[in-house]
């Protein structure tokens, strides 16, 4: 008998020993992330400029600093303990990213959002850019060099890179040159074959469909709760009919749907899994381009889990779409996308 309680108590402190230095790694890894992150962070600021000119009595009292930005008479400053990261959706089936060559063969970047982190009120926002934004575009030939820069819609920026960190970095550049070069600090490109896998890591994810639609074999129906698995949920965020005007404005605003519900389904889970954005990491890695570690990432979901976010929190560019020669354009409204930029990324100065 008391042989049986030595070598029970001895696979206990086995168990235990391994579950603390478990937790031991894991710590040690959020630091290392933290240390990381800190030292991606950039102390330049965005190119935004103010809309009116400081009073001489403002410039004197308050001490007027160059990065500082005047707006309908109330002053702003950009707030550089922002974390930004650009999430890219590339529509591409393949299992693994692999290397392309020739003229734009890297995929396009068919959902893009930027993830925006913000200390200082605990909220985590996300801006989900049209596909079609008309922005300056880099053009390069087959051969990787430069041609020109062209007006285009956004979405096809990544695809004149090599399918992976060339592509990312061009798509990162337009979408900050689109915000006022806007700083950001991390990116993943993920094909879009890995729907299913991040969906069902986290259980599904439950909407409600706001019109009826059918695709790949799917039917919505609007007003009736949908539980969203497997290819339902790739058809859910995927599926439009390129043939009816404004299709990707509708899709995004499915996804804007979709990826409010997600989000909050993995800061709940978080609670009692802390590794489960690791996990989803690990699962999606073949299908996916990033400049963010695993210990970065591990930094960042065990701080940003404890901040708030709602579908107030997700924003939309506001602005038309028109036909072009051949395909939609979006046409952002410069004026509420510059009051959103401010909104979002600065703080009034008191």
């Amino acid at each position: 008998m008391k042989g049986r309680i030595n070598k029970f108590l001895l696979i206990w402190a086995i168990v235990v020993t391994v579950v603390l230095i478990g937790l031991g790694i894991f710590e040690l890894t959020k630091f290392f992330g933290k240390s990381n992150l800190f030292a991606k962070k950039v102390v330049n600021t965005p190119m935004a400029t103010s809309t009116e000119a400081p009073t001489k009595e403002e410039e004197e009292e308050l001490k007027w600093e160059d990065d500082w930005i005047k707006h309908n008479g109330t002053i702003y400053d950009y707030n550089e303990d922002i974390m930004t990261f650009l999430i890219m959706g590339i529509d591409k089936m393949d299992d693994e990213v692999k290397e392309v060559y020739g003229e734009i063969n890297g995929g396009q970047a068919d959902a893009l959002f930027l993830l925006v982190f913000n200390p200082h009120d605990k909220t985590t926002k996300v801006i989900g850019i049209n596909r079609n934004t008309m922005t300056d575009v880099d053009i390069y030939d087959a051969y990787g060099n430069y041609v020109t820069t062209y007006p285009a819609q956004i979405a096809v920026q990544h695809g004149f890179g090599n399918g992976l960190e060339e592509s990312c970095e061009l798509e990162k550049r337009a979408v900050s040159n689109l915000f006022y070069e806007l700083p950001i600090h991390g990116y993943a490109a993920i094909n879009m074959s890995a729907i299913t896998t991040i969906n069902d890591a986290v259980g599904g994810v439950d909407v409600i469909p706001e019109y009826d639609f059918t695709t790949r074999d799917f039917e919505f129906k609007a007003g009736e709760t949908v539980h969203l698995e497997g290819e339902q949920a790739f058809a859910f965020l995927q599926g439009r009919d390129t043939k009816e005007f404004g299709s990707a404005d509708k899709r995004l605003s499915r996804q804007k749907k979709y990826l409010v519900a997600f989000i909050n389904k993995v800061i709940e889970a978080t609670e009692s899994n802390p590794t489960i954005a690791i996990d989803i990491y690990n699962a999606i890695s073949k299908q996916m381009v990033t400049d963010v570690t695993v210990d970065e990432l591990s930094y960042l979901v065990t701080t940003v889990s404890k901040f708030s976010f709602s579908m107030d929190n997700f924003y939309l560019l506001k602005g038309e779409t028109v036909m072009g020669e051949q395909f939609e354009e979006f046409y952002p409204d410069q004026d509420a996308m510059y009051e959103q930029f401010l909104d979002i990324f600065y703080e009034k100065v008191k």
